[in-house]
């Protein structure tokens, strides 16, 4: 390993266990312990939505500089809180193309999210993402390029222009699980060696194994990853490995390197509660590590749909079809 990867690894380290650190936004309920399964491990089973976290930006606006996220008043949410759902609801008609919508208004779980936080950052600590590499920044022009082209549609000569997202394949992590319009409901299950998580949106799963095996070899690359998973008191965490660097992380992440790597804690602070806390690192993309956290509401209520979605759908062949259209038309006005 190069000395300067050595030197980025063991403040990463630094870093990410400092994030483990991080005080809560919102601590355990007073008096309140979280319940065991019947195999003595603290039982997060259930289903959990985030929807009310929809409209809260991963980074602070520039709005609130010089501003914590802890400054900010249950008063000054509720006010946040009524401009964010405005604006939701005045651009929710254009979601998908304004002539047909990602489907019908009345899905949109977004349009009421309250949110808990002014943003979601909490490392670094003045709520904006660390600087990216030259690497980094490469890779993001190349992805804006493509994804600017044709009046901001994106290229589409072939289905490997669109993204595995447009391609019904993943989200990538956490984009899987970062809140959207509709599709937000997450399901744990537990078993002594094992938590399931699986996924509205794109009806993905993740199994995070328990039992302290290592992580696969370096050849072996995944769409979601290597996780493995240790509990530490009442939480939950889980790291994960193997990427490949041809998944995006979703909410404006960008794409990451092969290094990316993601250390998670689920953490029960309330009968209904349970907050995720997520630390990036990926010395490829940006130049320090970073985490952001958010809320997991159980909710009942909120059971996991049928996400009716994949590969070989109608809307991929309608969107390669719609930029042949295009081109025709732009060829007979010449």
């Amino acid at each position: 390993m190069r000395t300067s990867a050595r030197i980025w690894l063991c403040a990463a380290t630094v870093v990410v266990v400092m994030g483990w650190l991080l005080p809560s936004p919102h601590a355990q309920s007073a008096g309140w312990t979280p319940p065991k399964t019947p195999w003595g491990h603290p039982d997060l089973q259930g289903v959990y939505t985030n929807k009310d976290e929809a409209n809260t930006p991963l980074e602070r606006p520039d709005e609130f500089k010089g501003r914590t996220a802890e400054s900010f008043s249950a008063a000054d949410l509720a006010r946040i809180t009524k401009e964010r759902q405005a604006i939701a609801a005045k651009v929710a008609g254009g979601i998908g193309g304004a002539e047909t919508g990602a489907g019908p208004t009345h899905w949109y779980e977004h349009l009421q999210g309250s949110g808990s936080r002014p943003w979601l950052l909490l490392d670094p600590p003045d709520g904006k993402l660390p600087a990216m590499t030259p690497l980094g920044l490469k890779r993001e022009a190349a992805w804006a390029a493509l994804h600017n082209a044709r009046n901001g549609e994106g290229v589409a000569d072939s289905w490997l222009d669109r993204s595995l997202y447009d391609r019904c394949i993943t989200r990538g992590l956490p984009g899987s699980m970062m809140p959207a319009i509709y599709g937000n409901s997450y399901e744990i299950t537990q078993s002594p060696d094992f938590v399931a998580i699986r996924y509205e949106m794109i009806h993905e799963a993740r199994v995070i194994p328990l039992d302290g095996r290592p992580h696969v070899g370096r050849a072996i690359r995944q769409y979601l990853g290597d996780a493995v998973g240790r509990w530490d008191g009442n939480t939950l965490v889980v790291e994960t490995t193997n990427f490949t660097d041809r998944t995006h992380m979703g909410y404006n992440f960008r794409y990451n390197s092969e290094q990316y790597m993601l250390i998670e804690r689920f953490t029960p602070v309330a009968p209904n509660r349970l907050q995720w806390q997520v630390t990036v690192s990926d010395p490829e993309t940006w130049t320090r590590p970073w985490t952001f956290t958010m809320p997991l509401m159980r909710d009942d209520g909120q059971q996991v749909f049928e996400y009716a979605c994949h590969e070989g759908n109608r809307g991929l062949e309608h969107i390669l079809k719609g930029a042949r259209a295009e081109e025709r038309a732009a060829a007979s006005r010449k």
